[in-house]
């Protein structure tokens, strides 16, 4: 539904932060679907256990907030704005995200009250749990 230079014109996000590739679906209001494709070229598997290269779960919910961030904004109709990133609750990783996998992302809104917003995030690899969170968000002045 989004390839990236759309999800570029929405969110600030530049490399190596911008964490998701396209968005497949997305029903305003209500959920967005993203996909992020995980490559051994990513910088953060230098780094991160380079003998037995994992996704960071840190970044698992990072690029879960910004499939929510599509949403929030594509929701509101908003220009001239940028959603911020507010909090996390209940956060739990099931399995290791690995080189070669593709994370699909869904958030679905449980909560919209003005500019706040809350969601609740999977992140599934062919077809398993791989990582889940509560996120909120705001929708705010550049």
């Amino acid at each position: 539904m989004l390839d990236i230079k759309e999800i570029m014109a929405v969110l600030p996000h530049r490399y190596p932060f911008l964490l998701i590739d396209k968005i497949i679906e997305l029903e305003k209001g209500k959920s967005a679907k993203g996909i992020k494709n995980v490559t051994i070229n990513e910088p953060f598997f230098q780094g991160h256990f380079p003998n037995h290269p994992i996704m960071p779960g840190v970044l698992i919910i990072e690029a879960m907030a910004q499939v929510g961030g599509v949403l929030a904004f594509k929701s509101a109709d908003v220009s001239n704005k940028v959603v911020y990133f507010m909090g996390i609750d209940n956060a739990r990783f099931r399995r290791p995200v690995m080189p070669g996998d593709t994370l699909e992302l869904t958030l679905t809104v449980t909560k919209c009250r003005g500019t706040i917003w809350a969601f609740k995030g999977e992140a599934v690899v062919a077809g398993a749990l791989v990582a889940e969170a509560g996120l909120m968000a705001t929708i705010m002045e550049r």
